[in-house]
């Protein structure tokens, strides 16, 4: 049996990443990603049993990877405009540093080909954003509302800049320069739409 290696795992899955998000999952196959990784298609074949197998560790590695880069140094305890700042930053330093890792996960969250299944990285992170809004509205730091809505208000207006960053396009068309600025701009009227206001 062949041993594994970490380089080559990490080769393919860069690759294949970068193929998927470039070409779609159709347009990959185990011949092409293994002529891009410089390796042999058998080789593929130590790590992954097949397409749909990639596919799957694929998008838990980079569930995971994001997961985790989120709650680097978050308290879920902290006060909610700390916290959430914290959450945008985190989550923004993570993109910009994993751009197609972010694409991926955004063209195939949704795609019938994965099998989702909960890790133990995900039970930590949503337990963490439970207790974060929990402690939030306990505290009367924020409105109490229905989760979607949070999700909305708390995380829309950041990933719609982030959106126009990667695609370096305003809804006008433009060339759209991102900075922090914009984003601290975003993030108080953010604060402003769910921050509880005493009567």
């Amino acid at each position: 049996m062949r041993t594994k290696d970490e380089n080559k795992e990490i080769i393919i899955r860069e690759k294949a990443i970068e193929m998927i998000v470039n070409e779609g999952f159709d347009g990959l196959s185990m011949h092409k990603l293994a002529k891009a990784a410089n390796i042999s298609a058998s080789t593929i074949y130590i790590y992954y049993k097949n397409r749909e197998d990639l596919l799957n560790k694929l998008y838990a590695f980079a569930t995971d990877s994001f997961m985790e880069a989120t709650l680097a140094g978050f308290d879920p305890e902290s006060d909610f405009e700390t916290g959430l700042w914290k959450q945008w930053t985190n989550r923004l330093d993570h993109i910009l540093k994993y751009p197609l890792l972010y694409r991926f996960l955004e063209q195939f969250k949704n795609s019938p080909l994965i099998t989702k299944q909960t890790s133990l990285q995900e039970d930590i992170f949503r337990k963490a954003m439970q207790r974060f809004v929990e402690h939030a509205v306990c505290k009367k730091e924020i409105v109490e509302l229905p989760p979607e809505v949070f999700w909305a208000l708390a995380y829309g207006p950041f990933y719609t800049l982030v959106k126009f960053h990667l695609d370096n396009a305003a809804m006008s068309g433009r060339p759209f320069n991102f900075n922090k600025d914009m984003l601290r701009l975003a993030f108080r009227h953010t604060m402003r739409g769910i921050a509880r206001r005493e009567a």
